[in-house]
């Protein structure tokens, strides 16, 4: 069961009121370089306690452009560097990069760091959480939004906002931890809720990697038309470009999620093949009355969902 906490508003993000708390953000793309610009956003606002947000890229250039964008005060490209005076650490790289470098972050980060990760899938990550050692508190994140576009450039300070934001505490994590963690979701603008970490990737696999192979199938049908391809190409509009979005989504990324998430994914897959086989077994032998109703309860379902 998912669990929305409501957060009292007088929890700040701030764990050291009297000077300035330290952030390191592993990852500038889309997801940490919109984290790290929320939360400089807010903290410039005196909206939350005084933060020093420092940034961890392989790219100098990345670095640069969080330190002009006012994301970062400060960049490096050594992960241990960045993190070893930081309260929290937040991994916001893709998931099998997480994977590899939660046991760098416990080799460095200090006693008592809140470690949170932002990665797409949680199973693999919490298990691998579990490990750090035991002066560090560790928490698994999923901020339920995003773009098919990726990197620093992408990135905006509203990007949470509204927005669903998943946290999966360890059995190990500190009440206190957890209520910094959520603290920092109601600080970028996020809802927070609460969810075991298979249920997430169950949930996940279902409403956003389900779909992202649909599409991908969907462009490679039309692709492999042959002569007719160019055609159908020049006339898709709105709807093949509604449907077919996430297609584009970056490949680096989406092949971590896959990865990572396998199992849920595979029973998704099955599912909507089976889906698929009774539609066109409906259309193959006219049944009218079986189509209606597997159109009608698509439509009925999908009316009323608030997107």
């Amino acid at each position: 069961m998912a669990i929305e906490v409501a957060m009292d508003r007088q929890v700040t993000f701030n764990l050291q009121p009297s000077q300035p708390s330290t952030l390191c953000v592993i990852g500038l793309g889309l997801m940490g370089g919109s984290l790290a610009l929320a939360l400089a956003r807010r903290a410039a606002e005196e909206r939350i306690g005084p933060l020093r947000i420092v940034g961890v890229s392989r790219n100098p250039a990345t670095l640069d452009a969080a330190r002009a964008a006012g994301a970062i005060h400060a960049g490096t490209t050594d992960l241990a560097e960045g993190i070893a005076r930081a309260d929290v650490v937040v991994l916001a790289t893709p998931a099998r990069t997480i994977l590899r470098q939660i046991p760098e972050v416990g080799r460095h980060a200090r006693p008592g760091a809140l470690v949170l990760d932002l990665g797409s899938t949680k199973a693999e990550i919490c298990a691998a959480l579990a490990g750090l050692p035991a002066g560090l508190q560790p928490v698994g994140g999923h901020p339920m939004c995003g773009k098919e576009v990726a990197g620093f450039a992408a990135a905006e300070a509203g990007l949470f906002r509204g927005k669903t934001f998943v946290l999966c505490p360890l059995p190990r994590t500190s009440e206190a931890a957890l209520a910094q963690a959520q603290a920092l979701v109601d600080a970028v603008g996020a809802r927070a809720v609460l969810l075991d970490p298979a249920v997430h990737d169950r949930a996940v696999a279902a409403i956003s990697h389900l779909p992202y192979l649909a599409a991908v199938a969907l462009v490679n049908a039309v692709e492999a038309g042959g002569a007719i391809s160019e055609t159908a190409w020049q006339l898709a509009s709105s709807g093949f470009r509604d449907t077919s979005r996430l297609a584009a989504s970056d490949v680096d990324m989406m092949l971590d999620i896959l990865l990572t998430n396998r199992a849920a994914v595979l029973d998704w897959l099955g599912e909507l093949q089976g889906q698929l086989a009774d539609l066109k077994l409906a259309l193959m032998t006219g049944d009218e009355t079986a189509l209606r109703a597997q159109l009608t309860a698509a439509q009925s379902r999908r009316v009323g969902l608030k997107l």
